[in-house]
């Protein structure tokens, strides 16, 4: 395998030890002809367990072609609602980090809605509602926080003083054919636009899911689609097929023992894609004890980025003249809409690699469930384990303050282990939460990934539980000061998310993994908190 591959405006390079740890893996999937076996759709590629979903899943392939069918449609769409300017998505994992980097990276403006934060829904609500038109995203049409946007939503409308039509104007729903969620839009009045039922939510970037709301921002989507259909010439092939390559060294690492990659931007142009890559490669490959844990770092030189176990990967939008990729790392550079498409083809290649099934995602539902029984049941009654000024503490009696809680957290890390910062809380009224990762990642010396609830729940949560058994828990919330109705049911936003908080830990803790709770009396103060003591945990 050449260190440097380049095709339809994509580019992986490698420095040498990475390129020839993985010549080996991908020669046996050239002889296997895995290349022009995936571009033809074959479900046979994960083994017999997992053909018939795989039948079901490999739409993504090709979905470019379809794709273009929705245009027109998206045309009339955006000129029909040309007077409502401020877009909102209300969606989770793959229906809405998709058409948030698109937007990211385009410069166009959208309201991602992917939390159950009382705060942070009500804050959207506020936010030019007479302007506001609402895209409702769910492949099941059973999303439970997508559904509490779509009623939220849909009273204040009506509070505002519109009728029942005129609000039912204001909602674009995007949902599998079939779906619960299809009838609800048509009994609203919604406008509806049915996706391509053969390709999973992760996958689903080029498809009606990622297209939809970035039209309505703005974005020609159609060149995202172009870019995408130039890449897509290339992936039967068994030379300069960048996506394969990719999909090798994605493989062939973690098969080494760096089953852990940190993914940082840059600059040259792509925006926010780590993210979505996150959900992608973690809920694909991240079950029956094995997987490929994302990391998303703040640059190539953020703590975590590079580690025994961690392979670093740069990403990109301009193949400018760069060096070759620093020692034990890679770089990935090229228009948006190939990256998409060589990710999802590079995604299914490791899962070829690793023997697992990329298209399940078996552990998901656990905390839905968890979540369910808990609103039916009423929230359970913890008394702290330790008070420490805005902050709260959950975990073992031993602990008496948050250093302590942090110092024992680092201490149940193991050499291959990681931790993960799991935050319910509003995450861009409470930004500066995310301050942790990089705090703890120096701290620890161990890989640090940091995750918005319930959103994260819907792409690492997958990898959490079904992923290996070596990881450490962080999970923070925060008090709700300013509660918000779901209308139609009885409980609130800020009931529904303490659920969610509690349904996961029920999950961490029936695998009796470290988890520590911390809990913000004083969202502003407890954050300036945690933020003070993760520093000096460092400096110890």
């Amino acid at each position: 395998m050449a260190e440097f591959v380049f095709a339809a405006g994509l580019s992986v390079r490698a420095d040498a030890a990475v390129t020839a740890a993985s010549e080996p893996v991908e020669a046996t999937l050239v002889a296997d002809g895995v290349p022009g076996l995936l571009a033809a759709k074959d479900p046979t590629l994960w083994g017999p367990d997992a053909e018939a979903e795989s039948s079901v899943r490999l739409g993504w392939v090709d979905t470019v072609v379809r794709s273009r069918e929705l245009l027109p449609q998206l045309a009339e769409l955006a000129a029909e609602l040309g007077d409502l300017d401020h877009v909102v998505l209300a969606g989770m994992g793959g229906s809405s980090l998709a058409p948030e980097v698109i937007a990211r990276t385009l410069g166009r403006s959208l309201t991602v809605l992917d939390t159950t934060d009382p705060h942070q829904v009500g804050t959207a609500i506020a936010d030019r509602l007479d302007r506001t038109v609402v895209v409702v995203a769910s492949k099941s049409g059973s999303t439970v926080e997508t559904d509490s946007h779509r009623r939220a939503y849909w009273q204040a409308f009506l509070d505002s003083g519109l009728s029942e039509a005129e609000a039912g104007r204001r909602f674009v729903v995007v949902t599998d054919p079939g779906s619960p969620l299809e009838q609800t839009a048509r009994e609203m009045g919604a406008f509806v636009v049915l996706a391509d039922p053969n390709v999973g939510g992760r996958y689903s970037a080029l498809t009606a899911f990622g297209l939809v709301p970035s039209a309505l921002a703005g974005v020609d989507v159609a060149e995202l689609l172009d870019q995408a259909e130039e890449l897509a010439t290339t992936l039967s092939r068994t030379e300069e097929n960048p996506a394969l390559t990719l999909g090798a060294l994605l493989g062939a690492a973690a098969k080494a023992g760096q089953d852990k990659i940190a993914i940082a931007e840059d600059g040259s142009g792509i925006v926010g894609l780590g993210d979505w890559a996150e959900q992608l490669i973690a809920e694909s490959t991240g079950k029956l004890g094995l997987g490929i844990l994302p990391v998303v770092v703040e640059s190539p030189t953020a703590p975590g980025f590079t580690g025994p176990d961690v392979l670093g990967i740069t990403v990109g939008g301009a193949l400018a003249a760069t060096p070759p990729a620093a020692p034990g790392t890679l770089a990935v550079n090229g228009p948006l809409g190939a990256h998409f498409l060589a990710w999802e083809f590079a995604t299914a290649i490791a899962g070829r690699v690793l023997g697992i099934n990329p298209f399940d995602q078996p552990n998901v539902t656990e905390s839905k469930e968890n979540t369910g029984k808990i609103l039916a049941s009423g929230l359970p009654d913890q008394q702290p384990t330790f008070t420490d000024g805005a902050i709260e503490g959950f975990g073992p009696d031993s602990l008496t303050d948050v250093a302590s809680a942090l110092a024992w957290l680092r201490s149940t890390l193991n050499p291959r282990g990681y931790l993960a910062v799991m935050a319910y809380l509003d995450r861009f009224g409470d930004a500066d939460t995310a301050g942790i990762r990089p705090l703890l990642a120096a701290a620890t010396g161990r890989p640090v990934t940091f995750g918005w609830g319930p959103r994260f729940l819907h792409s690492t949560g997958q990898f959490h539980k079904g992923g290996p058994q070596n990881g450490s828990f962080l999970q923070i919330t925060g008090a709700v000061t300013a509660d918000l109705a779901v209308p139609g049911k009885a409980y609130t936003f800020g009931v529904l998310q303490a659920a969610q908080a509690g349904g996961d830990r029920q999950a961490l803790a029936g695998r009796d993994r470290p988890l520590l709770h911390l809990h913000l009396t004083d969202r502003a103060a407890g954050i300036e908190q945690l933020l003070a003591a993760a520093k000096e945990l460092g400096a110890r």
